[in-house]
């Protein structure tokens, strides 16, 4: 007995070391074929990053595992991923891994997947991807590398893309888990599904579902030889609505046949609030109804390229009423008579009749009705809503989830009937159209709002080709506005994606753009994007959806610092363009005029033509920040000055301009201005290296001067103004960011150098210097806060001494030709005068001249500082 037990223990032993060891032994091989057997199968690329074959994980059955793995497409779809797994697990049986000719898997489970199918226009499906099965020569059997012989399947944490491009259909199912048991061995039998999921549904543009929940236990009849799928005890459950159905799916070469009838289990009208996404509908327990909600169904016929299946569905109600505990009013006289239908198969033969939907929460009415026709062709709307709606009531009656309480006053009574082809085509004399919608005490506050928003009343009337909007009156913070105007395609905004246009004409006593701006944190911006004043807020895009104009006429418009009196002019919003024409406005004690464009279309930018008319210097300084980056030396002038700005650039997302991409001119008017040295460091030390001229004492009058932009820098074209009786030349640059590369010419008369430089003068060159100026150049540079003066005396000297040289060259020759005229004289007149026409050496007396003017020019220019 003992060597019995001890021998099964041997063997109990051996067979659980083969159990390790089979999988390590023969992984490979057992890989290889996993692989054939992969790529005889299907027209596609097969990838895992690992293979993992245990014979304990699902014992007596191996488990074969395959972690992420992809299932890639080849043309017409090539690179797309069709299938991906984090982990791919096959059951079967231990003997399946030592044949030879293909395997037979029992079990499968797909774990965090993503399956993507995709149908394209030309009716080409990315799943079908199956090779034919090869035909045995020597037997002519069919070979079968691979055998579903499945009895259960599972699908875990999943999702599930269906996009059909020739129907315009995509649905998509998240957090998808279903799971199936059934012997697929047989021909005819019964699989029991569990599937519960996150579906969302689009169709040709619309979006019918939306992160619906959905839960469905369903048995069905699998006949696979006739392809009959049958449905036997069913039910779903859609977000929190009751279904069940029966019918059949049957699948044959050319076509589908489908026969399924649906309907509620019960009538209580919370079946009806369960229709509502849940995410809008809330919790329903506690909800309390009346009345009845009835949801039936039947979608019959085949399914081809021509035909889908009949419709006859209808959901109804009537004097029902539902209240939420936590809100304290009541929905009541609730009446809803709907149905979509399709009697002949054809897709554009589906309409949808609203035959009546009203309610009513305390005394206010609502009710509306219409019908669609023609769906997928030239669709034909027909609808009517009348009734008033105190705002802040849904909100008592219906848990919106929304940050900010509704209130205000509706009333509509509005009518209308038209073909799509003619809303599209603006074709408005096919439309009908009448009726008025009126708001009235409406308060909306946002996030994207800086300040509340109160419309006390807005009117407008509908006629067939224009929404006329009769009164709007509007205050937000400290601004008031108000509006008159005509809408003409509001139809076409509405059903066909078209722009909103329209005319307006606005009127305003105060209008603070803060009240309507929100800052935002972003990313800093690179140095090229930053703004002069390094603001960085969130992107601002002009809608693409407006085409509107808009004339104004403000009393004051204040936009940041700026504030702007008698503001009128007009604004075009055009294709994420926003044009301004004619705008004119009081500001800086002057006047303003402004034509141009700003784009938000592509990356910003703008084009302006801006005259600013006698402002006040100083002001526009203070208060804007364009005229400190064009003429910082303004700070520095109190006075008066006129200007014309022709400019174009890129924009930073919150729509300031960046200077380096700046091009454009200007012509700046100084026309009476007192210079302040003390405002600016330039100023002061341009004073301390002369003595000829004091800046406390100097007007600058008629000063004009013209300026370009190019890559960053402002350039100066030569011109000149007068400091009293000194004329100066400038020419050069600066940029925006304040650095400097001038060169300025004074040219100062010799009066300037004073008593005791002048008289040193003119007993050196015994001349009348009272005419006589020189050119005192000067070279800026550094930036305007730091900056560096360099003044160029070698030149001045060159220039002052050569006018001696001159003067004294002149009188020599006069004093000679008087000489001789007198010697010519004495000759006639018979006396012999002696020859005294002596001079000295014209080189001599230049040096000494040149050395002299140096001397006393370089204590003049040094004489202030010395003091």
């Amino acid at each position: 007995m003992k060597k019995a037990l001890k021998i099964i223990g041997i063997i109990v032993l051996l067979l659980i070391i083969a159990l390790f060891l089979t999988p390590v032994l023969f992984q490979g091989s057992i890989e290889k074929m996993v692989k054939k057997a992969a790529n005889d199968n299907v027209n596609a690329q097969v990838e895992w990053s690992s293979l993992d074959l245990s014979l304990f994980r699902n014992f007596p059955n191996a488990s074969l595992s395959l972690e992420k793995l992809r299932l890639i497409n080849e043309a017409p779809f090539k690179g797309d991923t069709l299938v991906y797994a984090k982990e791919f697990n096959l059951t079967m049986g231990v003997m399946q891994l030592f044949k030879d000719k293909g395997l037979s898997i029992d079990q499968i489970y797909l774990n965090e997947a993503f399956i993507n199918v995709k149908i394209d226009s030309l009716g080409n499906a990315n799943y079908d991807i199956a090779k034919a099965p090869e035909t045995s020569k020597s037997s002519g059997e069919t070979k079968k590398p691979f055998q579903l012989n499945l009895d259960h399947y599972e699908i875990n944490s999943s999702k599930i893309n269906y996009l059909d491009e020739s129907g315009t259909i995509f649905l998509k199912l998240k957090d998808f888990n279903h799971s199936g048991d059934g012997d697929f061995k047989s021909s005819v039998f019964t699989l029991h599904t569990q599937t519960d999921s996150k579906i969302s549904f689009d169709y040709d543009g619309t979006n019918y579902l939306k992160d619906n929940s959905i839960v469905l236990d369903a048995d069905l009849e699998m006949d696979l030889e006739n392809m009959k799928f049958s449905f036997l005890d069913n039910e779903a459950i859609i977000n929190q609505l009751p279904l069940k159905f029966e019918g059949y799916v049957q699948l044959f070469e050319d076509y589908n046949d489908i026969d399924i009838q649906f309907s509620t289990p019960s009538s209580d009208f919370k079946n009806f609030l369960a229709l509502i996404p849940e995410t809008y509908a809330a919790n329903l327990d506690g909800v309390t109804t009346t009345g009845d909600f009835k949801l039936n169904g039947v979608i019959k016929g085949k399914v081809d390229d021509t035909y889908i299946p009949t419709l006859d569905i209808s959901a109804s109600s009537s004097n029902a009423s539902f209240q939420y505990p936590e809100l304290p009013k009541k929905v009541e006289d609730i009446s809803i008579d709907v149905e979509i239908k399709n009697e002949t198969g054809l897709v554009e033969d589906t309409y949808i009749n609203f035959n009546g939907v009203k309610f009513r929460i305390d005394q206010d009415r609502f009710a509306g009705s219409g019908t669609i026709n023609n769906l997928t062709t030239n669709m034909l709307v027909d609808f009517k809503v009348d009734g008033v709606l105190n705002l802040a009531n849904i909100s008592k009656a219906y848990p919106l989830d929304i940050e900010q309480k509704l209130n205000g006053i509706l009333n509509a009574d509005l009518a209308a009937n038209f073909d799509m082809n003619s809303v599209e085509r603006e074709a408005y004399q096919n439309v009908n159209a009448k009726g008025s919608m009126k708001l009235s005490k409406f308060d909306y506050a946002s996030p994207e709002l800086a300040k509340p928003l109160h419309i006390d009343v807005a009117t407008v009337n509908f006629t067939s080709n224009t929404a006329k909007l009769n009164t709007f009156e509007m205050t937000s913070g400290s601004t008031d506005l108000k509006m008159t105007g005509n809408l003409t395609n509001l139809l076409g905004f509405a059903f066909s994606d078209q722009p909103l246009k329209g005319n307006f004409k606005a009127t305003s006593t105060n209008f603070d753009v803060a009240d309507f701006m929100v800052e935002a944190d972003t990313s800093s911006e690179t140095s090229d994007t930053q703004t002069a004043s390094g603001s960085s807020t969130e992107a601002i895009k002009i809608p693409e959806f407006l085409d509107i104009s808009l004339n104004f006429d403000a009393k004051s418009v204040k936009y940041d610092n700026l504030v702007l009196k008698n503001a009128t002019g007009s604004l075009v919003l055009k294709e994420e363009n926003a044009i301004l024409k004619g705008i004119n406005a009081d500001i800086f004690g002057g006047n303003i005029n402004l034509d141009g464009m700003v784009s938000t279309a592509g990356s910003p930018n703008f084009d302006m033509k801006l005259s600013l008319n006698t402002i006040k210097i100083l002001e526009a300084f203070e208060q804007m920040e364009l005229v400190k980056g064009l003429a910082p030396i303004a700070q520095a002038l109190n006075g008066i000055a006129s200007t014309e700005i022709s400019l174009k650039g890129n924009l930073t997302k919150d729509l300031m301009p960046i200077y380096t991409s700046l091009t454009g001119n200007a012509l700046a008017k100084v026309i009476n201005a007192e210079v302040q040295k003390d405002k600016m460091l330039l100023l002061s030390q341009l004073n301390t290296e002369f003595n000829f001229f004091d800046f406390d004492n100097l007007k600058v009058k008629d000063l004009t001067a013209k300026l370009n932009f190019d890559n960053g820098a402002i350039n100066a074209d030569n011109f000149d103004f007068n400091f009293d009786d000194i004329r100066v030349d400038v020419s050069g640059k600066h940029t925006f960011s304040n650095e400097l590369n001038y060169k300025l010419k004074f040219n100062v008369p010799a009066k300037y150098f004073g008593d005791e430089v002048g008289g040193k003068l003119a007993q050196l060159s015994n001349t009348d210097l009272s005419k006589m100026s020189v050119d005192v150049p000067v070279t800026l540079s550094g930036n305007f806060k730091n900056p560096k003066v360099q003044v160029n005396t070698q030149n001045a000297i060159q220039s002052l001494t050569t006018q001696i040289i001159q003067t004294q060259k002149e009188k020599a020759t006069n004093t000679i030709k008087d000489k001789v005229g007198d010697q010519i004289n004495s000759i006639l007149g018979g006396n012999k005068a002696k020859d005294s026409t002596q001079t000295d050496s014209t080189q001599t007396k230049e040096e000494s001249v040149k050395d002299k003017v140096k001397d006393i020019f370089g204590n003049f220019t040094k004489k202030k500082k010395n003091n």
